[in-house]
């Protein structure tokens, strides 16, 4: 089934040269292609509306704070099962727990900081995508 999901390279993923790896990643994916790329310095408005289910939370401020810090890499990236397939991808968010081959498990270093985001539902991925890219049809 096709689908359409958001991607975030976050901070670090910037931070420490590995846009490039990530987006290498998912391009060799047979079936999946970047339909929108950009470089962004997210607001504060952003990301409490992306990130609005975490109020409240003990890692919500630190998330958002992280998540201010430096320019992030949003994509949308459409394909078959792709919401499913970028999550495996990416691996858990403790890197100790992602898998080798895994971008968490081969990059990641602690869980606050875990270097990328993908939707996480095809419900996620419609709200998300709204956010991040509300021209995109």
């Amino acid at each position: 089934m096709t689908q359409r999901t958001l991607v975030l390279l976050k901070p670090d993923a910037v931070r420490r040269g590995l846009v490039g790896e990530v987006i290498g990643r998912i391009e060799r994916k047979a079936d999946w292609k970047i339909a929108a790329l950009e470089l962004r310095q997210l607001d504060r408005a952003t990301l409490e509306q992306h990130y609005a289910e975490h109020v409240g939370r003990p890692f919500y401020e630190p998330l958002v704070e992280f998540m201010l810090s430096g320019p992030v890499v949003v994509m949308v990236v459409d394909g078959e099962r792709v919401i499913e397939g970028v999550r495996q991808l990416a691996g858990p968010t403790d890197p100790i727990a992602a898998a080798p081959g895994s971008i968490r498990g081969d990059f990641g270093t602690i869980v606050r900081e875990n270097l990328i985001h993908a939707s996480d539902s095809e419900e996620s991925a419609i709200r998300e995508l709204k956010i991040f890219f509300p021209g995109l049809s």
